[in-house]
């Protein structure tokens, strides 16, 4: 992951005065003082967001290559000093700060604004589940959380919420949020499958019971409390009702393969 992969938008108070602005993409001469107000607005964070975890020269190389690479807007005072910038990838808003000096001046909601005349079919952003106040000023420009994570997946190891903005056309963003999330679950369930029938050969194998008769609640309480661990706001409960449901279907359809292969021509069991 990269250092700005969680966004430190401006406080949510509202803006508190005029500041002449310049919104521009870009050039790789900028890529120094981005860099340099990113780490004073991280350091200006804390506690809200987890400490910083790359080295200074680390965010000074990732600025470069990313103004190179990537769509990046900047916001110039009158006198050409940068006091905020955004980083769009696709359809991600993949970065936003505002300096700390800077910050309740409506900067950040400029830059917000751009992002969405840019990607009007909508788009998404990580944040911190500790930094409040990028939470509450981008609910308040419309927009919601889609995801909370337990933040095993960052290099900050810290808690965090995928929020985003659905474009002009709200349904149709969501929609196509469920199908792509919907196709990476039938590549699990898939997976998971294969794996339950796998099992259920060694179980034969060891004289253990196979198929339903051999279900163990305890350990489909554990596997529900594991997972929970990664996705909270299902709970336990509701977890162990989707755990319970998988296995179900697994073992339908691998009892189901074993009864064909023992009455005639068909897929191999092992």
């Amino acid at each position: 992951m990269s250092p700005t992969e969680r966004s430190a938008a401006e406080p949510a108070q509202e803006p508190t005065g005029d500041v002449d602005l310049v919104v521009r993409p870009a050039t790789p001469d900028d890529a120094v003082e981005l860099a340099e107000l990113y780490l004073a607005t991280r350091r200006a964070a804390e506690p809200g967001m987890p400490p910083q975890v790359h080295t200074a020269d680390e965010v000074r190389a990732y600025h470069r290559r990313v103004v190179a690479e990537d769509e990046v807007w900047v916001a110039a005072g009158s006198d050409g000093s940068l006091l905020g910038y955004l980083v769009l990838q696709q359809a991600w808003l993949h970065s936003l700060y505002v300096g700390p000096d800077h910050q309740g001046t409506g900067i950040g909601s400029v830059l917000l604004d751009l992002a969405k005349q840019h990607r009007p079919e909508g788009f998404s952003l990580w944040v911190f589940a500790s930094n409040a106040p990028a939470r509450g000023f981008y609910r308040r420009h419309g927009l919601v959380e889609l995801e909370h994570t337990d933040g095993s997946a960052n290099e900050e190891r810290s808690p965090d919420v995928r929020m985003a903005w659905p474009g002009i056309e709200p349904m149709a963003f969501l929609r196509g949020q469920i199908h792509a999330v919907d196709d990476e679950l039938a590549v699990l369930l898939a997976r998971r499958q294969a794996l339950t029938a796998a099992v259920q050969g060694h179980k034969g194998r060891a004289g253990d019971r196979a198929g339903h008769a051999g279900r163990d609640p305890e350990r489909e309480r554990a596997i529900a409390e594991r997972m929970a661990r990664h996705a909270p706001g299902l709970g336990v409960d509701g977890i162990g009702r989707v755990v319970d449901a998988v296995i179900s279907v697994s073992l339908d359809a691998w009892e189901k393969r074993r009864d064909t292969s023992a009455g005639g021509p068909g897929p191999e069991v092992g």
